[in-house]
């Protein structure tokens, strides 16, 4: 099962309290205070780590607290800190604050942590507290209780490449082809309801990561169908590919469909709108495949693929025009 989305509550240990002692020794009347500080409680703290790529674990357990820290004892011996709880999370999770609706830290890279929760700092011990004043002290600090919250976790999909386009478009079947993922493939709508992801070798020493992502209709950007959940998986996807099937089996209009996603984009982030794509028209064994291309071709201005993941026409170009985009978008990523 794959979970995208998983609110949870994150509860931290709370310190240890000081300890008030005074020194027991054979022969010493007066022994001093030796009381010793409480330990610190543990921390919840996310981890980002790749081959971690859905948040399934976290959907059957809500809640994630840590054990406090020990009570100082004498002889000056200071409380054992509590053992922090590491979160796994996948690279590409937004940590958001469930209450205050603010986002904690994007976590978009591998090896990025978040302390989500901060273990309570343990409290005094009366050896502290001892002074030229006041040589025999008594007072003593409790710990400081750990922080608590209710996070929502959101994870967006960081590919290199985005699949995107109408449902039975054949992103599903172009993935396959391309890279060694296994995605469900039927003819129906929404054969894909959640992101699949492949990688795709180029040669020796270059690959990237394509994302086949959920299809999309009418009104997404408002929340019809799979709506964001679609929507905000594309974001997060470099170079978008967007497949346009020459003979839709609803009978819809090739044109009108592609037309269709390029506004939905635009509705949901004016930016996204405006990303840069590679326009394929997939099942070029169909009829007007060609004709269809043409179309788009004048439309966009752009340089129109043809391809078919079915008999493997066309895909050489395919893996080349990625390539060459993904090498721009890098080149423009460093000098920025």
């Amino acid at each position: 099962m794959f979970v995208d989305r998983v609110k949870i509550k994150v509860e931290a240990g709370a310190g240890g309290n000081g300890c008030v002692s005074f020194r027991r020794e054979r022969y010493v009347a007066k022994g001093g205070p030796n009381g010793g500080d409480g330990g610190r409680g543990g921390s919840v703290i996310f981890v980002a780590e790749a081959g971690v790529d859905s948040l399934t674990a976290l959907a059957h357990k809500k809640h994630h607290k840590a054990k406090g820290g020990r009570p100082g004892e004498g002889s000056d011996r200071t409380g054992r800190g509590a053992d922090d709880i590491i979160i796994k999370l996948p690279p590409g999770t937004v940590v958001i604050d469930a209450n205050e609706h603010f986002v904690l830290k994007d976590m978009n890279q591998a090896g990025d942590k978040l302390i989500a929760a901060q273990g309570g700092k343990g409290g005094r011990g009366n050896a502290s507290f001892k002074s030229a004043t006041n040589r025999a002290p008594r007072e003593f600090t409790a710990g400081i209780p750990g922080e608590s919250r209710t996070l929502i976790l959101e994870l967006k999909v960081i590919a290199d490449v985005g699949l995107i386009g109408k449902p039975n478009a054949g992103k599903s079947t172009l993935l396959s082809r391309l890279s060694r993922a296994q995605p469900e493939i039927a003819d129906y709508p929404f054969t894909t309801k959640f992101p699949n992801l492949g990688q795709v070798q180029i040669d020796l020493d270059r690959s990237f990561i394509l994302a086949d992502i959920p299809g999309l209709i009418e009104g997404a950007s408002e929340g019809v169908g799979l709506g964001h959940e679609f929507l905000r998986h594309v974001e997060r996807a470099g170079i978008l590919v967007h497949l346009v099937e020459p003979m839709p089996t609803d009978g819809t209009d090739p044109m009108e469909n592609y037309r269709a996603i390029r506004h939905e984009l635009g509705a949901y982030d004016e930016q996204l709108g405006k990303r840069f794509e590679i326009i394929c028209v997939s099942k070029a064994e169909l009829p007007g495949s060609q004709e269809v291309r043409d179309q788009l071709a004048e439309e966009t201005g752009n340089e129109v693929l043809l391809m078919s993941a079915v008999t493997g026409a066309g895909l050489n170009q395919v893996i080349h025009a990625i390539d060459a985009a993904l090498q721009k978008h890098r080149e423009q990523e460093d000098v920025s």
